[in-house]
């Protein structure tokens, strides 16, 4: 359990402020305030990591995806086209984000350490799993005690698969031809985004092929 959670005013944070303020008396040490909110120019080195997930995982897969429609090949009006490249996009840049991470919280800040040596330890403060509320429960109770709602998260295409066998039939497919779709990243991040196109063109075939 965090002592003090530090953001800005984005409203992307309401909830885990709200969380954050309900298990503050759990907190190692209760002096300091459960949380701080402050102008944008004064965020946490750990800021900086954000133009280097940009640069390393969404500007080269935006690009390709930007060249797709361009040549007219991706369709975005098409639900399940959506669905494609939110399935595929959405797994690569999972990978590429925790690529990220692990190279921040393995470099040195000057005059601070290393992440991960500063983490060793972890919180001081340890707390029962049960005691955080899964997300939906979480945005429940802060319905119930805050008297508003939060935005829901949105879908981008639908689901086309009718049964769970037809779906698992795809996926199969696709993985029967890109086994490591790692790799697809590693080529976009180095300009060479073929293979994520094709990729993806496949994987949209595919799934129309079993719906």
């Amino acid at each position: 359990m965090w002592d003090q959670v530090r953001v800005d005013h984005g409203k992307e944070f309401y909830l885990t402020l709200f969380i954050q303020e309900l298990l503050s008396p759990h907190r190692y040490t209760q002096e300091r305030r459960p949380y701080l909110q402050t102008p944008s120019t004064r965020n946490h080195t750990v800021e900086r990591i954000w133009p280097e997930i940009n640069s390393r995982v969404n500007y080269p897969l935006k690009k390709a995806l930007l060249q797709l429609v361009d040549q007219e090949l991706l369709d975005m009006d098409d639900s399940l086209v959506k669905y494609c490249v939110s399935c595929l996009t959405g797994q690569l840049c999972q990978i590429g984000v925790t690529r990220v991470v692990e190279s921040w919280n393995a470099h040195r800040i000057p005059g601070k350490g290393t992440p991960n040596d500063l983490a060793g330890s972890g919180c001081p403060k340890k707390i029962p799993q049960e005691l955080l509320p899964h997300s939906a429960e979480a945005a429940e109770l802060y319905r119930q005690q805050l008297g508003s709602t939060l935005t829901p998260q949105s879908t981008f295409g639908v689901d086309p698969f009718l049964t769970e066998e037809d779906k698992l039939m795809a996926e199969n497919q696709f993985a029967e031809q890109y086994s490591d779709i790692s790799e697809l990243l590693s080529r976009a991040v180095n300009n060479d985004f073929t293979p994520y196109k094709e990729a993806l063109l496949f994987l949209i075939t595919t799934t129309r092929r079993n719906v």
